[in-house]
């Protein structure tokens, strides 16, 4: 998300490998082969299998100006005897970084050239650090020549804006700070607890998850309605890479505050055939929001997470841009954003769109029991313009009457 990348020559060829292969099933994914894994159990103070991951080392910025110096070894990669890897960042000078003098080391372990995979279920159940300046991440490549070869950003969280998740692609034409991805607001930061981060990729099709629930998909289609005439470039093997950093363009923060030490913990990394994720309670993502006037759904126009997109209903179809969450924050969510009264309005005809989550009240939303979404912060239902019904009709703002064009159903 908003970075650019600087990679070394070795991973300029990339091969799936068998090493480490394991044929049975996951238990929570039925029918799923398990192709590659790492449960991290070990000795405290033991390192990695160096025969699954190769260290990033150095403090060249790493094309994003970060702050640390990555270093082998177990200094800053190490279990803790307890089933978890932990990469710490520590205050640690000695090293020359772009900048003078390294402030800070830390680690970024990656696959390549030992594991790449096409298509599957890529998880990890990860507690990220607290901290402004912090920024953690758990992603892939497709290759040596980024951004060409592509980016999938599976998880980042950056310690100056600890309540949002960030999943993202980077390509060509679409790279750095013009990714192409959404973010899913937790309400509360996501270092107070594990987390589970995964991507379900299928061909022109990723889907990401937290915790089972899904908070964006891209698929060629919709990446071209965001970004214009640009490639897919998903359907290919990519590698895994895994580093917590300190500051950076997309970290920033601030550094000088942190503690000496600070500590990314990863339980385990697992990658399966499945490209589905287990099903959770309630379903994952959502369920959909059925007008009673018009028998069609809430839906995100062109299955596109911009902000400002119009909200509108449309024939159900079970995909991503229909499948609402309403969480207990009060928000109702789809695609990683949030269904927003434009401009905080509360007069009748206030426009109801898909806005990034910000915690105000025009992105308050409530079912009551007589199926009408209330907004709290204008006491006014959402409502289909003009009674209509076919595809397309928008939805607004407008003083709660009892009216079938402001009724919805779950599911």
């Amino acid at each position: 998300m908003r970075k650019t990348r600087i990679l070394i020559a070795a991973v300029a060829v990339l091969a799936t490998v068998t090493s480490g292969l394991t044929l049975t099933s996951r238990n929570d994914v039925a029918e799923a082969a398990v192709v590659w894994h790492d449960d991290f159990d070990g000795p405290a103070g033991s390192g990695v299998d160096t025969s699954r991951w190769n260290f990033d080392t150095g403090g060249s910025g790493w094309g994003n100006q970060e702050l640390e110096f990555y270093t082998s070894g177990t200094n800053n990669v190490a279990k803790d005897g307890a089933g978890h890897l932990v990469i710490t960042a520590r205050r640690q000078g000695g090293n020359s970084c772009w900048y003078g003098t390294c402030q800070w080391t830390s680690g970024r372990i990656q696959t390549a050239g030992k594991f790449t995979q096409t298509y599957g279920h890529i998880e990890a159940r990860i507690q990220v650090p607290q901290g402004s300046g912090l920024w953690p991440a758990f992603w892939m490549l497709g290759g040596g020549n980024w951004p060409t070869d592509g980016e999938i950003d599976i998880m980042e969280v950056v310690g100056r804006d600890p309540n949002n998740l960030f999943g993202t692609l980077h390509g060509p034409g679409y790279s750095g700070g013009n990714g192409y991805g959404a973010a899913r607001n937790n309400g509360t930061p996501w270092w107070q607890a594990f987390h589970t981060y995964a991507i379900d990729w299928s061909p022109n099709q990723i889907i990401w998850r937290v915790d089972g629930s899904e908070f964006f998909r891209a698929t060629p289609q919709s990446l071209q309605a965001a970004k214009g005439n640009v490639s897919w470039v998903y359907n290919h093997g990519f590698f895994i890479i895994m580093n917590l950093a300190v500051g950076g363009n997309f970290g920033q923060g601030t550094p000088n505050t942190l503690p000496n030490e600070n500590r990314m913990v990863i339980d385990y990394v697992h990658v399966d055939t499945a490209d589905t994720a287990p099903p959770t309670t309630p379903p994952a993502g959502g369920s959909a929001l059925r007008s009673a006037s018009a028998n069609r759904c809430v839906d995100i126009p062109g299955a596109n997470p911009a902000d400002a997109a119009r909200l509108q209903i449309y024939d159900c179809n079970g995909t991503g841009a229909q499948q609402w969450a309403l969480n207990a924050n009060g928000t109702a969510t789809a695609l990683g954003k949030c269904m927003d009264a434009a401009a905080a309005g509360t007069a009748n005809g206030t426009a109801i769109q898909l806005y990034t989550c910000n915690g105000t009240g025009a992105q308050r939303f409530a079912l009551n029991a007589n199926g009408q979404l209330v907004n709290s912060n204008s006491a006014k239902c959402v409502d289909v313009v003009g009674n209509g019904t076919g595809n397309g009709t928008q939805l607004q703002l407008w003083t709660c009457s009892g009216a079938a064009n402001q009724r919805f159903t779950r599911g």
